[in-house]
């Protein structure tokens, strides 16, 4: 994610006010779906509530989908798509959108790259001439190269090795976790790899992986199907097609045997840990059970982990989940469960992950209650049309839905999803995913806590 200063909408322009359907209390977002002939799919959610429109172009290329070598570049391109072109020089696409009271951002992820902005609707048609000159070609030059090169690395170093802890959450467990390279490496690339990057590399990077068959276009906002697939084959319409080069095989199944990791880390206070477990496929009937389960155990101040270990035993500080670095629908590999802890240095992880298997153990011989599943279900259908309210987010939302699903309007199928998950179902999960051997866990210590390692005598 780009460190960017945004000139914010007012809040009556960011959060539209939800739209519900006349005959029943479940809110049918709108939405138009259509392919252009250069591969582009479009998807418009109409919703005239407010002049404001989100934009988002999602890529079919993350972390897991970059070539071997090439690590990083997913990354590194999520810079670059910011630093102009002939057209447009550096500079442009920030004043354009934020001195019209608008804001934008990109981010990447294990299986899509997305670029956000929303504004007023009178910016609609900038925003779009925008985006489709950067995806026809960007301002390659060494200097512009060299300067985005360095600015990763800083962002490495200052996001990751000189922070506490490190995003050994989400980086370092990764590694573990899964036994394919598309799946283990690490997003963020090597310097290695980032430094041999030349010209041509990333020239042909975006030739690759940035046309408009590659992409999804959203678009939600004041703006009707019929304008938004008008405005896209205007801007996007005369932008070739470009072969897309084959995503590699990145399955696999889930763990069979415990990994346990200790690690040092010289910044930190108190130890933390964290525990993985490999989620189930996306569109598996598993899926929404364990967007429940996760829910259930570790989704806030009301959930089972935090109420057993921070509050019962009083081991831990806090407790937080993640789904990988999306959500628990917006995936298309294998991607993890991870519960991430700050523990008290009177314990140590074996409590700690003896607190998580009773939790788990209870789910699986009692199930859940009526009114504890309720509760759950309500807390994520909530956060769920909360993350639709603002344009941008829904129109972000829909474009990955489609990219990932091939389905945009998965977006109204997911809250019947979690309506219908029973405890039995909560049970299943529990008893097929959060179980030992497809567990890893990352014990993260201050050095200081390290045992002292034997000096080494010199002969």
């Amino acid at each position: 994610m780009r460190a960017r200063h945004f000139i914010l909408l007012l809040a009556a322009l960011c959060a539209a006010p939800a739209a519900f359907a006349a005959d029943t209390d479940r809110w049918n977002l709108p939405v138009s779906v259509k392919k252009l002939d250069n591969g582009l799919t479009v998807v418009v959610s109409e919703d005239h509530s407010v002049p404001v429109v989100g934009v988002s172009v999602v890529y079919g290329i993350g972390m897991r989908l970059e070539p071997r070598k090439r690590t990083g570049f997913a990354h590194l391109f999520e810079h670059l798509m910011f630093e102009g072109s002939a057209n447009a020089p550096e500079g442009t696409f920030d004043r354009v959108i934020t001195g019209g009271g608008g804001r934008n951002n990109g981010s990447t992820r294990a299986d899509f790259t997305n670029y956000i902005a929303t504004a007023p609707v009178s910016a609609l048609e900038p925003i779009l001439w925008l985006e489709a000159d950067r995806m026809r070609m960007l301002d390659f030059s060494p200097a512009t190269l060299k300067n985005q090169q360095d600015v990763v690395k800083e962002e490495i170093r200052v996001n990751v090795q000189n922070q506490p802890y490190g995003g050994f959450m989400w980086i370092d467990i990764g590694t573990h976790a899964f036994q394919k390279w598309e799946n283990n490496h690490d997003g963020y690339g090597s310097f290695e790899d980032l430094e041999n990057a030349s010209l041509e590399d990333v020239k042909a990077f975006h030739r690759d992986y940035y046309g408009p068959n590659n992409a999804v276009l959203g678009i939600a906002g004041d703006v009707t199907p019929e304008q938004g697939f008008a405005l896209a084959e205007k801007y996007f319409g005369g932008i070739a097609a470009r072969p897309t080069p084959p995503a590699p095989d990145f399955s696999e199944g889930l763990n069979t045997a415990e990994k346990r990791i200790q690690q040092g880390d010289k910044l930190a206070q108190v130890p933390a840990i964290a525990a993985a477990w490999k989620m189930p496929d996306r569109g598996s009937k598993d899926q929404a059970p364990m967007a429940v389960l996760g829910a259930l155990l570790a989704n806030g101040d009301a959930s089972r982990f935090y109420q057993g270990m921070v509050k019962g035993r009083e081991l831990a500080l806090n407790v937080e989940s993640l789904y990988g670095l999306t959500s628990e629908w917006e995936y298309n590999g294998p991607t993890l469960f991870t519960v991430f802890a700050l523990y008290k240095p009177t314990t140590d992880a074996d409590a700690m992950l003896a607190a998580m298997d009773e939790e788990i153990a209870r789910v699986v011989k009692e199930g859940v209650d009526d009114a504890s599943l309720q509760r759950v279900k309500t807390q994520l259908l909530a956060e769920w049309y909360d993350g639709l309210e603002m344009f941008m987010s829904r129109a972000d939302t829909l474009a990955k839905l489609q990219l990932m699903w091939g389905d945009a309007e998965v977006a109204n199928q997911i809250p019947g999803w979690i309506d219908a998950v029973t405890s039995d179902d909560v049970r299943r999960v529990a008893a097929t995913y959060l179980t030992t051997a497809n567990r890893t866990v990352i014990d993260r210590k201050p050095v200081a806590m390290l045992p002292a390692q034997p000096a080494v005598t010199a002969k």
